[in-house]
């Protein structure tokens, strides 16, 4: 009899246990079929530190600053409010990663109510959690509703209206989140022309600007016919009418201010200066912009600016169309002064990036820091300690948060194994050995 009751109880046992692995594993697999539609993490998809493991490279403690950004530069911390009227507004320039980054935003960010994405379709509907309006404006959500790639100075005049139209409604009280990602120069040309060498042409971009777009003697096409499929590279390069040189300047200037595609408005050289200057203002002034080269460290930045988290980790993949072209250094150098506004401007960004990152880095590991000393000091006291703290209560830990940052650039220093290194031409991040060493 007791051997008889033994039995049952086993069998209850294992029948409990197949249920409940089964319960799991659907759990599991429904997550990674729908993602961001189960969330055990933070409450309405919103990011906390408490939700993973630190996955991110330290910076480096011997970077060598080269520009100087005051804090309202460095500091990115956007109260984005997806139920509100904010927009984030992606502006994707050619070859630069833009798809899969695009991809990440409609398919890898967790919501309350996920983009819905379905096969077959090129969009996907992101709708805000109480009401059937978009939050983001971007190739995979809303189409080229602006032209094909368009530019700032499209976006900026073009967005308002087509959202108003889309949504039958007047509204002024939008803010919009403008977003984008650069590359370094020389891979995004050589990318381009392999691009084109197989068929691309972009030839549907309007290219507004004040209103109209430019005329064929304002932008002559650089081959005959319906594309520029296998041409050479010393083609690519020999044409004066080329897009992509310098494309990444010209597509966050304000093209206004130098009379939009008219050269002889404004003498060239000063032509130059004027959309350098306005591309690195255009860029500063952005929410968010990420680097190609630094898929996690990009990752890291668009999470901690808008309060956002991915459900899966970005990847750095070195393995590009571009990165296969051998070149001679000669090669190389007429790349560089084609792309000569693009250098200095990718320069500057690097440098703004990387500032960035460091400073959002040592402002969390000090936010944390509070965090614990605060909880040591209520102990017993039942009061809860916010990471984030709100502006009224920064002034009051501002002496606390001064006080510890000799010490964290300091520990910085000293963590071995997670810092960067970074090459000439494509600096990279040993992202497998982290992922490795971490999961």
């Amino acid at each position: 009899m007791n051997r008889t009751g033994r039995n049952m109880v086993e069998r209850s046992s294992k029948f409990l246990l197949i249920v409940v692995g089964s319960v799991c594993f659907m759990l599991i697999l429904y997550q990674y079929v729908a993602p961001g539609v189960i969330n055990f993490g933070s409450p309405h998809g919103y990011f906390t530190e408490e939700d993973e493991g630190d996955i991110f490279p330290t910076p480096d403690p011997h970077y060598v600053k080269k520009y100087y950004f005051p804090v309202r530069d460095l500091e990115r911390t956007i109260d984005f409010q997806i139920k509100g009227e904010d927009v984030i507004v992606f502006l994707h320039i050619q070859k630069t990663g833009g798809t899969t980054f695009g991809r990440h935003l409609v398919q890898n960010v967790r919501l309350e109510v996920p983009c819905d994405c379905r096969p077959g379709q090129k969009k996907c509907t992101c709708y805000r959690p109480n009401r059937k309006e978009t939050w983001l404006f971007s190739r995979f959500s809303t189409g080229w509703s602006c032209g094909l790639h368009a530019d700032w100075t499209e976006l900026t005049n073009c967005v308002p209206g087509v959202l108003n139209k889309k949504e039958n409604k007047l509204k002024n009280q939008r803010k919009f989140y403008y977003i984008t990602l650069l590359r370094d120069p020389v891979s995004r040309y050589l990318s381009e022309w392999r691009h084109v060498q197989r068929g691309a042409t972009w030839k549907t971009s309007l290219h507004m600007c004040d209103g109209r777009t430019p005329t064929p003697e304002e932008l002559p096409s650089c081959y005959e016919g319906s594309d520029w499929s296998g041409c050479t590279l010393q083609q690519f390069m020999d044409c004066p009418y080329n897009l992509a040189n310098n494309r990444q300047v010209r597509m966050l200037a304000d093209l206004s201010l130098v009379g939009c595609y008219n050269m002889s408005t404004v003498p060239e050289k000063k032509r130059a200066q004027l959309l350098l200057d306005s591309a690195k203002k255009n860029l500063r002034d952005m929410a968010f912009f990420g680097l190609t080269e630094y898929q996690r460290k990009t990752q890291f930045l668009f999470e901690r600016t808008f309060r956002l988290r991915f459900i899966r980790p970005f990847m750095q993949y070195n393995s590009t169309r571009a990165a296969g072209v051998d070149l001679d250094n000669a090669t190389v150098q007429r790349i560089e002064e084609l792309n000569e506004l693009d250098m200095e401007l990718y320069d500057y960004a690097r440098d703004l990036f990387q500032q960035r990152y460091q400073f959002t880095r040592q402002q969390e590991r000090r936010q944390q820091r509070i965090k614990s000393h605060l909880q040591q000091s209520h102990q017993g006291l039942g009061l809860g300690v916010s990471l984030w703290p709100s502006r009224g209560r920064q002034g009051s830990t501002s002496a606390l948060e001064d006080g510890d940052g000799e010490r964290e650039e300091r520990e910085e220093a000293e963590e071995g194994g997670r810092t960067e290194e970074a090459g000439n031409r494509l600096p990279t991040e040993d992202y497998m050995n982290q992922i490795i060493n971490r999961w």
